[in-house]
C-alpha cells in the first residue's frame, strides 16, 4: 500500500490540513479557523481534521506550529492561548497510534521548498517568511539547521540599525521595520491615519510616493538581513515567502539592491533570490517530507 502522511499547518488564525503522498501530491485538504479559546480546543480541532481523512496507509502525522517545538513535540506558541508548554506530539501520537512529527513553521517552509518548490534539488537554502513576523528556515549541506535550543532562524531579531529601541527588545529590529505591522506603523506616520500593510501595497502599486517610500525603506532593512545571510551561510538560494512578499518588486527590488551593496562579493554572485512557488502548500509539503524521513529511518 502506498504510504501517506497526514499533515497540518497550524496558525494563530487558521488551520490547514491535508493528506500527502511520497511524490508530493496533496489530497483531502481541510481548513478551519483556529479555536479562539486556545488550549486543548486547538488539539481537539486538529485531531478532528485528521479523523475526517482516510487513515489507511498513513505512516505518520506532522504538524507545524507558529512557535518553537522541542524534539519531544512540546510546543511554545505565543499566538495561541494556553500553548506555553503544550505536549502536542504526545497527545496526537496517543490518539492516532502513529509516529508524530511536530516542527516550527519556518522549518516546514524551507523543507517544502527544497523538496517540491523553488529550491528543488538545492542543498543550501534559506526560506525567509515575512508576514506578521519574520522568520527563516535554513538548510545547509542538505541538513536542517536547528540550533542548540531550536532557535535558529529567528531572523526578525537581526539588527539592521545600531540604536536599540524598546520595540526592538520586544520583537526584534528587522521585524519592527520590515514585517507587516512595522510597514503599517511607518505608513501611519506618513498618512496620519490607521492603515495596514496590504493597503500600503495597493497604494504603492497605484504610484503613491509615500507608500512606495515606506516599502523601499522596509526593503532596505530586508536587504541588510539578506546580505548577512549570504555572508554567513553562502546559500545557493534564498526563497522569499509570506503575506508581505506579495508586495513583489516594490519590496524586493530595494532589498536586492541593498543586499548587493553589502554582501560578500563572491557569495552574492552565487546566490539566487526568488519568491516562493508553493505559497501556502510549502509548509504542508515540508511537514510531509519530514514525516517520510522520520518513518523511513
Amino acid at each position: 500500500m502506498e504510504r501517506f502522511a497526514l499533515v497540518a499547518d497550524l496558525g494563530g488564525t487558521k488551520i490547514a490540513a491535508a493528506r500527502v503522498d511520497a511524490k508530493g501530491r496533496v489530497t483531502h485538504r481541510r481548513q478551519l479557523a483556529t479555536p479562539r479559546e486556545g488550549g486543548g480546543a486547538v488539539v481537539y480541532a486538529l485531531a478532528g481534521m485528521f479523523h475526517q481523512m482516510p487513515l489507511a496507509g498513513a505512516g505518520a502525522l506532522g504538524v507545524d506550529v507558529p512557535g518553537l517545538a522541542d524534539p519531544r513535540g512540546i510546543v511554545w506558541a505565543p499566538n495561541i492561548s494556553g500553548w506555553e508548554h503544550m505536549p502536542l506530539g504526545k497527545m496526537l501520537s496517543r490518539e492516532f497510534k502513529l509516529p508524530t512529527v511536530v516542527e516550527s513553521d519556518r522549518n516546514a517552509f524551507v523543507m517544502g521548498e527544497a523538496w517540491q518548490g523553488s529550491a528543488k534539488n538545492c542543498t543550501d537554502v534559506v526560506f525567509v517568511a515575512i508576514g506578521t513576523g519574520i522568520g527563516a528556515g535554513i538548510i545547509s549541506g542538505g541538513r536542517l539547521i536547528r540550533g542548540s535550543g531550536e532557535l535558529s532562524g529567528c531572523l526578525g531579531w537581526m539588527a539592521t540599525l545600531d540604536q536599540p529601541t524598546p520595540l526592538y527588545k520586544q520583537i526584534g529590529c528587522l521585524e519592527a521595520h520590515a514585517a507587516g505591522p512595522g510597514i503599517a506603523r511607518a505608513a501611519e506616520g506618513l498618512f496620519k491615519r490607521p492603515i495596514d500593510s496590504r493597503e500600503v501595497v495597493k497604494l504603492a502599486r497605484r504610484g503613491n510616493p509615500a507608500a512606495k517610500k515606506v516599502l523601499a525603506e522596509a526593503g532596505g532593512h530586508l536587504g541588510i538581513a539578506l546580505a548577512n545571510l549570504v555572508d554567513i551561510l553562502n546559500p545557493q538560494m534564498i526563497v522569499i515567502g509570506g503575506g508581505v512578499a506579495e508586495a513583489g518588486n516594490l519590496l524586493l527590488t530595494p532589498a536586492l539592491q541593498t543586499m548587493r551593496r553589502w554582501a560578500q562579493p563572491l557569495a552574492v554572485k552565487q546566490v539566487r533570490i526568488c519568491r516562493s512557488r508553493l505559497g501556502a502548500r510549502a509548509s504542508l509539503l515540508g511537514m510531509a517530507k519530514l514525516c517520510f524521513d522520520r518513518f523511513r529511518s
